[in-house]
């Protein structure tokens, strides 16, 4: 799916800077397998003087479905704790069954889906930190849904060493498939 909306800042100034419309012309360059669904949205406006956004949506082969958002801030004059002028933010969210849920090894291997994609893709990057949250609901009374939803929820930022972040969002995209149970790309998944 090509991105073709414009960009949308947090700025009213006229023009963006160069290194920040690079960036998000890198990010409009990811070509996502086609399960994953991507989307421009209006970013979040108070966290940098530019911002750009995307939503995902992806369905796994179990109907497990996770969701997700990528952010890119750009501040001219940095932040110390970015260590740079751009930073990549991203959230993820699936829904798990209960029997994933309840592995205690669970969020080491949530963050290793974010460190191996990024890997994988050869980003280029620093100054990452994040956290795995899982998450156990249970409904009563007359609230509609199934009476008990386990979830997963990945949040890591980190700072990009240039502006060439397709790699960055592609990472973005393998990160989702590995939280729904998709396999890699051109390997074929047998169900018994």
């Amino acid at each position: 799916m090509v991105l073709q909306l414009p960009v949308v800042t947090a700025s009213k100034a006229p023009e963006a800077p160069e290194v920040f419309r690079q960036a998000v012309a890198a990010l409009r360059s990811v070509r996502p397998r086609r399960e994953v669904q991507l989307e421009e949205v209006r970013p979040p406006q108070r966290l940098a003087p530019w911002a750009f956004a995307i939503t995902a949506e992806v369905n796994g082969p179990a109907e497990v479905l996770a969701t997700g958002r990528l952010v890119l801030l750009h501040d001219p004059d940095g932040q110390e704790a970015w260590d740079g002028v751009l930073r990549v933010v991203t959230y993820v969210r699936a829904e798990l069954d209960a029997e994933l849920a309840s592995d205690p090894l669970l969020p080491a291997v949530g963050w290793s889906w974010l460190t191996d994609a990024l890997e994988a893709s050869g980003a280029r990057f620093g100054a990452l930190g994040g956290t795995v949250t899982e998450t156990s609901s249970a409904r009563f009374g007359d609230i509609a849904g199934p009476a008990r939803t386990d979830d997963l929820e990945l949040r890591a930022s980190w700072t990009p060493r240039t502006a060439e972040l397709r790699p960055h969002g592609e990472a973005f995209c393998d990160l989702l498939a590995s939280v729904v149970g998709l396999p890699p790309v051109g390997v074929t998944l047998f169900k018994g």
